[in-house]
């Protein structure tokens, strides 16, 4: 299945990840995803990083040991959609991850980012929260949809609003160095595999 769609997205810190998940229940929102997701990101010298766009193929393992997945995608240069961070996005569901990546390798293409992290996916009415546990590095929640969707669920956190932020996962790390003065580790990997 290819998923065509314009991402709209904010990201906010979280200090208590099982408060964020008992108010989403509470709220009615489902859990539809736990486990792992690896992201790896490609580029050829470069290239794709200049124009602002990404090559992903993001990996999918269930905690319930059920078979991994794929998501092999691109992504668009991003603009600010009133006061979220927006991109167009082209996706499409993979069987064989592994046949995907030495795919890529075959044509050119290196893994240029690493993001590996346990997440939790909960979907309420049009958006999803995703609560983001990184190997070394503040807990993160992703909220994503429609603008209105998104305003509901982050109502539905009980978070304040001016907690989520319409940045990337540099930022976050960024801020995450300077607050503790340890290095962030966003990946379970060391740089090249």
């Amino acid at each position: 299945m290819t998923i065509v769609r314009e991402e709209i997205e904010l990201k906010a810190r979280i200090e208590d990840p099982d408060a964020l998940r008992r108010s989403l229940l509470a709220a009615g929102a489902e859990l539809v995803y736990r486990g792992a997701m690896m992201d790896r990101r490609f580029d050829r010298k470069g290239r794709l990083e200049r124009r602002d766009e990404v090559v992903r193929l993001r990996v999918y393992h269930p905690s319930d040991h059920s078979p991994e997945w794929g998501v092999l995608g691109w992504k668009g240069p991003v603009h600010r959609y009133k006061e979220y961070r927006a991109r167009q996005e082209w996706e499409s569901r993979v069987d064989d991850p592994r046949a995907v990546l030495v795919t890529l390798r075959h044509m050119g293409y290196k893994i240029a980012v690493r993001v590996d992290r346990a997440i939790e996916q909960y979907r309420l009415g049009d958006a999803t929260a995703r609560i983001e546990l990184y190997p070394q590095m503040d807990v993160l929640a992703e909220v994503e949809g429609t603008p209105d969707g998104i305003e509901r669920i982050i109502a539905a956190t009980g978070l304040p609003r001016d907690a989520f932020l319409a940045e990337s996962l540099p930022h976050f790390t960024a801020a995450y160095e300077q607050r503790t003065g340890r290095i962030a580790r966003v990946s379970r990997l060391p740089r090249r595999e």
